[in-house]
């Protein structure tokens, strides 16, 4: 379904349904379960030159996300993204609510007419928008476990047809220790192509990554951290799934995991996914579920908290699955974000 009315209007229907108003939309998100009703204080990230170093001028200076660092993944539209019309109308939406830059899932289909990398990106250039990123999986033969050089020089080729700077693996799964032993030298090899064509190369993270037990209490998770080459590959901390990690392995502060996460890896933290996610309030007030993903500031995570301890380059506004309409979680991200403080 497209919907090609004014984003504004979806939003404002969007908080009226949900019990909010703008105006307490740009306060922020709640901190804490207990918060989930309010739309409560939200932080901000100041862009930097290196991860983690704000350009702030002395600790009692607040800071903010700059517009131009906000992003968003283009999974979050993919259910109003079915054709070339469709396609088009949201990057409209997109440019008109702010947006400057996106991260791509992928190429849309031959019946669209973006099939290819420079169709699709002369789509972007017309409306101001740069794919900045991109969500690729490791490129295997045949879905096999030896690698695909002709299927990875294709993937970077896209990436630089873009002129991307980051390309990121999205999801990986198994029980298997050897598994991820393998896919974390596989991400190094790709990893060592990408910096050779100018791009910085990156691991999105979900909450299986800190659960699974591999053996003797090795996770995934400590796999990544210690194989991964740090000199070529970052992390694209998922915020959601780095709290729910949290929730999922009992921690008794899930935002303290969540921030632990950000802080503790040795590989640079260079983007996030910016997520929120419902608390046990949203059940009974949106008719909710207690832990699903929830537009920004309608939802638990305390993003300030986050922010002001780590600041990235990029802020890439998700949600798997909208609250109410693609365009609506799409303005409400970017609104939340460009009046975030801290």
């Amino acid at each position: 379904m497209c919907y090609g009315h004014d984003g504004d209007a979806a939003l404002r229907e969007s908080l009226e349904r949900k019990g909010a108003s703008r105006r307490g939309l740009l306060r922020g998100a709640a901190a804490g379960a207990a918060g989930a009703a309010a739309l409560g204080a939200g932080s901000t990230a100041f862009a930097a030159t290196h991860p983690g170093k704000g350009r702030g001028h002395g600790h009692d200076r607040r800071r903010e996300v700059p517009t131009d660092l906000i992003s968003i993944q283009l999974y979050t539209l993919r259910a109003a993204m079915t054709t070339g019309d469709s396609i088009k109308q949201q990057l409209d939406q997109l440019a008109k609510f702010g947006y400057e830059r996106v991260e791509r899932a992928g190429l849309y289909g031959a019946g669209t007419g973006l099939d290819t990398a420079a169709k699709l990106k002369a789509e972007f250039d017309a409306r101001g928008l740069w794919a900045s990123s991109s969500h690729d999986g490791i490129s295997t033969v045949d879905g096999g476990t030896e690698l695909d050089r002709a299927k990875l020089n294709k993937k970077l080729d896209d990436a630089n047809t873009f002129r991307q700077k980051y390309i990121v693996v999205p999801y990986l799964n198994s029980n298997s220790k050897s598994d991820w032993q393998r896919w974390a030298e596989q991400m190094n090899i790709e990893a060592a192509a990408a910096r050779r064509r100018g791009l910085r190369y990156g691991y999105h993270n979900h909450a299986h990554e800190f659960t699974i037990d591999l053996g003797g209490g090795v996770t995934p998770w400590d796999i990544l951290t210690s194989e991964l080459d740090r000199r070529l590959v970052h992390f694209e901390i998922d915020l959601y799934w780095a709290y729910t990690g949290g929730v999922n392995t009992g921690a008794a502060d899930p935002l303290q995991f969540a921030i632990d996460v950000v802080r503790s890896a040795p590989q640079e933290v260079r983007q996030y996914h910016v997520k929120d996610r419902h608390g046990d309030a949203a059940a009974a007030l949106y008719n909710q579920q207690p832990g699903d993903m929830a537009d920004l500031g309608l939802g638990v995570i305390d993003f300030p908290a986050i922010f002001k301890r780590h600041q990235v380059e990029e802020y890439i506004v998700e949600n798997d699955t909208p609250d109410f309409h693609p365009a609506a979680t799409a303005n409400t991200g970017f609104r939340y974000l460009e009046g975030l403080e801290f």
